[in-house]
């Protein structure tokens, strides 16, 4: 499409090397015809990731990638219909481009080293929430037929847990479970107390409960079997990416300011990275940081009807690791402590005052990176300091 929204071409292109190659010989075909050497190519994609994106960053085009979100409401606009197809799509986002790309942001142009947090921390986000789905489904599974191994295992991902349920996952056998057996057990995960814990446990798993018939629990049991292999292998999973976001964190440049943050480890710093990306130029001032962490109110304005609410569309990656930041950040750091409890005096609920204070955390994060500098506490809150003490 051109500057005026005539179409100029359309195709389906391929995937791989062969449909980047084709969009290249297309493009070409369009800026030969108009003669211009210095021809802008300016591309719409509903994604900020993957090959394609790179390729285009790449071939010097302006990636604008734009949210589904954002183009669905965009279709709504030019129709009421609510028809939809590809081609359609493909119109709309090159209009899009056309008219409103100065209200898109471009595809950060964050460094390898960024990108390669990014996927490991990520991947290692992901596999703890599925091992947070797995631990629920064994609950749900264990309350329907085996109550008593809720109450023998306080922590049903721990090692020991899993490692008794996969040893005895049905309820006789887990009454015949020993002292010696399960205190063995509790000695390899490195629990302390384990004579009193491995008495405590047999006496729960021996508890009298209703349960099911021998055919129904053999089912649960297999059930209950597959869901703790599942889960030891996540744990196994989980503990390995850790070590290369460690690593692949420490390398990069910024890591050491990150880390100087309150309530930033090098898990939690590597995640935030990851989500902020390290393009200098991307984020134009540190209120535009905070839209994008999600972190900022919104106002809704009309009449004289004024409600300042939070963001509920948000990176949930991004607004997760900042939340569990400013929750650590509170016990750490007098400054944030005061901010903190300036809110909650305001009447504000826990969620929004450590929502608030997580804010003001990124644009203190906001001013380190640009500045090159380490976290200090008195420039931080040079106020807040002062009130705490």
């Amino acid at each position: 499409m051109d500057a005026s929204g005539r179409r100029l071409a359309k195709a389906r292109l391929p995937e791989g090397a062969a449909g980047m190659t084709r969009l290249h010989a297309l493009i070409a075909e369009q800026a030969g015809d108009a003669a211009e050497e210095n021809a802008e190519v300016v591309v719409g994609i509903e994604t900020d990731r993957g090959p394609w994106v790179l390729a285009l960053v790449a071939a010097g085009y302006t990636v604008l990638a734009v949210n589904p979100l954002q183009a669905a409401r965009y279709r709504e606009r030019l129709g009421v219909s609510g028809a939809k197809s590809d081609a359609a799509d493909a119109h709309m986002l090159a209009d899009m481009v056309r008219t409103d790309s100065h209200q898109l942001r471009p595809v950060a142009g964050d460094t390898a080293q960024a990108e390669a947090v990014k996927v490991v921390a990520r991947m290692h986000k992901t596999l703890i929430w599925e091992r947070t789905r797995h631990t629920q489904r064994l609950r749900h599974a264990l309350r329907d037929y085996f109550p008593a191994a809720l109450k023998a295992f306080e922590d049903l991902d721990a090692p020991d847990a899993l490692e008794l349920l996969a040893k005895a996952p049905d309820p006789v056998s887990a009454a015949k479970l020993t002292i010696t057996q399960i205190s063995a057990v509790l000695k390899r995960a490195r629990r302390h107390k384990v004579a009193e814990k491995a008495a405590r446990i047999q006496a729960a798993l021996r508890t009298k409960h209703l349960g099911q018939p021998a055919v129904v629990t053999a089912a649960y049991a297999a059930s209950t079997s597959a869901l703790v292999a599942v889960l030891r292998s996540l744990d196994e999973q989980v503990t390995t990416l850790r070590k290369e976001v460690e690593a692949h964190f420490g390398q990069h440049p910024a890591a050491e300011i990150i880390t100087s943050q309150p309530g930033l480890g090098a898990i939690l710093g590597a995640r935030v990275l990851a989500e902020f990306g390290d393009d200098p130029d991307r984020y134009a001032s540190a209120k535009a940081r905070k839209n994008y962490a999600g972190t900022s109110p919104i106002t809704r304005a009309s009449g004289k009807k004024k409600v300042v609410a939070a963001r509920f569309v948000h990176n949930d990656r991004l607004i997760d690791a900042l939340m569990t930041q400013a929750s650590t950040a509170i016990n750490v750091s007098p400054g944030a402590r005061a901010y903190y409890d300036k809110q909650r005096a305001r009447d504000a609920d826990y969620n929004t005052a450590l929502r608030q204070l997580a804010n003001r955390l990124v644009g203190i994060l906001h001013g380190c990176l640009k500045t090159g500098t380490s976290y200090d506490e008195a420039t931080a809150w040079p106020h807040r300091t002062e009130l705490a003490t």
